[in-house]
Order: structure tokens, then sequence, then C-alpha cells
């Protein structure tokens, strides 16, 4: 495993080009057209608010998942998704049974910040996060010391967060002035049942 990208609090772990540039194209492109992206709305601060990107949840049939308002009912892995899958099962040396995908389709799409620290995850969770497509900023601040770490993320790139770092540090894809096109984010998390 790469070296730990975050001093303290934490485990973070970036493996550039884990899949080729050719691999990455071809995944890219199948994902963008193949999956079942949808426009979604959390609830948060009192409103719904419209999610700036296109979403999509894929797993295990138990995999539910509940975020700001939201329950996650998985749709059936797809072969893509799953071989994906065991590629990331094979670095990280845990099991996933649950990916959420995210489409950025151009610059002003974007993620707020937040942890995934969510009680179905467990306590420390794995999350590997492999990025498609256009490279993007990955920013995390820590919530006490606000200490701050950026990541550019690029085509085939996995970055991999474990430990107590979802309890101490928060994490975004912030909005971007320069123009950009598209990137899909594939999260693969486990989720514990209730």
């Amino acid at each position: 495993m790469a070296p730990n990208l975050v001093p303290f609090d934490g485990e973070l772990y970036l493996i550039k080009q884990f899949y080729s540039l050719p691999e990455s194209d071809r995944l890219f492109e199948q994902l963008k057209s193949d999956l079942a992206w949808q426009e979604e709305a959390i609830f948060i601060y009192g409103r719904w608010v419209k999610v700036p990107r296109l979403m999509c949840w894929y797993g295990d049939s138990d995999a539910w998942y509940r975020y700001s308002g939201v329950n996650h009912q998985p749709m059936p892995w797809t072969p893509v998704l799953q071989a994906i899958r065991e590629k990331v099962e094979q670095q990280c040396q845990c099991s996933f049974n649950s990916v959420l995908a995210n489409l950025y389709r151009d610059s002003n799409d974007s993620m707020g910040c937040h942890a995934d620290d969510e009680k179905e995850l467990g306590p420390n969770p794995v999350i590997a996060s492999l990025s498609l497509g256009d490279e993007r900023l990955f920013r995390l601040h820590h919530k006490k010391t606000n200490d701050k770490l950026d990541i550019v993320l690029g085509h085939g790139d996995l970055l991999v967060m474990a430990g107590t770092l979802q309890y101490h540090w928060m994490h975004s894809v912030p909005k971007t002035k320069k123009l950009k096109t598209s990137r899909i984010n594939l999260t693969f998390r486990a989720i514990r049942a209730a």
C-alpha cells in the first residue's frame, strides 16, 4: 500500500493509476452510459436540497444505506461494477457489499464537506474511492485542528480512507472555476445490517 497521506488521526492512501489509461477510458465510457444515473435531493438544515451531481447506488440486496434523510435501496451489481469491486477488494484486502456512484457532469457539480460516519458503516470503516474522467480536487480538513489537505484525484486513481479518518476529518469535492469535463467517482463501502 502507498504511504499514509494524513499526518495524524486516520489513514489515507492514494494509488495512482490503479487502472491504466486505456482501461480507465473504457470504464469511464461504459459506466457513464450503462449506470442508472439519477438526480437526488437530500434533507439538510431543515429543508430538501437538490444534490449537485448525479448518483446511483449498487450492491448486495441487503446493503441499504441511509444518509441525509434518504434511504438508498441498492440496484444489483452490474458485471463491470462487480469486476471493479473484485480488483478493489484485492488491493484493500477487505470486502465491500455496495458502491455509491457519483457523476460530476462539469465544474459546477460538487460534493459538500462531510464525513462518512453513519452507523451502518461500522467503526473505522474502509472506503475505497475510484476516480475516472477529469481530475478533481479532493479536500480534507480536520474537525478540531482545521488542518487542511488537498489531493488531486486523476483518471484511474484509487483513494482509500481507513482507520479513524471519518471521525476526525471531513472531506469534499469543491466546485472549480477551471473548465472541466465529466468525472465518475465510485465509493466502495461495507454496509452493516441494521
